[in-house]
């Protein structure tokens, strides 16, 4: 079932008293439970594709049916309400926070807007979600400021799938991490796409990132998508430009083609 339909998306801004083109007539499609990654390099317009898709930015021109519905013709209560099914999960957690708040406020934002849990439920939702990421519940108490950034980032991922959503964007969600607590993070996001069935819209430069979540892996450039298929195919046999610079950038993508090559 299509989950995400997207149409000839634009978007344009000015810089430097030059008219740039963020998003150029940007189509996609994403499955209900599917994780499909966007890949290409600084400015290609991936991110600027993600906020546009969560109403964080205005598209200038397409359309998006999201869930069944027309999502850029909602607007208020309506819009607010739907949110809960589309949520994002951001490189700089620590900017998207109140740095004042503690993680107890941060995860219970969501059940409070969206109305997930009695008042009275809350406190213990908060500590099963911190569980499913991998925090004890004593965290609930901590400021935002003083846990790492690893921790952090799972504090996010507690805070998205709190609503209970559809699909979570994540742009750039595990970049700033080193390695170990890499892997750790995409081993909890497949863990939680297999239980709870969301899709994941999952932004990244970094094509080693996307080959361990993607079914299928779209690379932009220059605010559009060139190529589109199975995440094999693609950082196997790459047919653009963008999307072979991608693969030559991570050497272990090379190292395995060419072993696949010679089998």
């Amino acid at each position: 079932m299509t989950l995400l339909d997207a149409r000839n998306l634009g978007k344009r801004y000015t810089s430097g008293g030059r008219d740039v083109a963020a998003l150029d007539d940007v189509s996609l499609s994403l499955a209900a439970g599917e994780t499909l990654g966007l890949a290409g390099a600084s400015g290609s317009g991936k991110s600027t594709l993600a906020r546009v898709l969560t109403r964080l930015v205005p598209a200038d021109g397409g359309t998006v049916r999201f869930d069944g519905e027309d999502w850029l013709a909602l607007s208020g209560s309506p819009l607010r309400r739907r949110r809960s099914k589309m949520q994002m999960v951001f490189q700089d957690v620590l900017g998207a926070f109140n740095p004042r708040a503690t993680v107890a406020s941060v995860i219970e934002d969501p059940l409070r807007i969206h109305a997930v849990v009695p008042k009275a439920e809350r406190g213990r939702e908060v500590a099963a979600l911190l569980d499913r990421v991998g925090l004890p519940a004593s965290y609930a108490a901590r400021s935002i400021r003083d846990v790492s950034g690893g921790e952090r980032q799972r504090i996010a991922i507690a805070r998205a799938i709190a609503s209970r959503p559809a699909l979570v964007v994540l742009d750039e969600a595990v970049s700033a991490l080193d390695v170990s607590l890499r892997e750790k993070i995409l081993e909890l996001l497949v863990a939680l796409q297999a239980e709870r069935g969301m899709a994941y819209l999952f932004v990244s430069h970094d094509l080693a990132v996307l080959a361990a979540v993607s079914h299928r892996i779209a690379i932009m450039d220059a605010g559009r998508i060139v190529e589109t298929g199975p995440a094999a195919e693609v950082i196997g046999s790459p047919q653009s430009a963008a999307a072979r610079a991608l693969v030559r950038a991570v050497p272990r993508l090379v190292i395995e083609k060419e072993d696949r090559n010679a089998v």
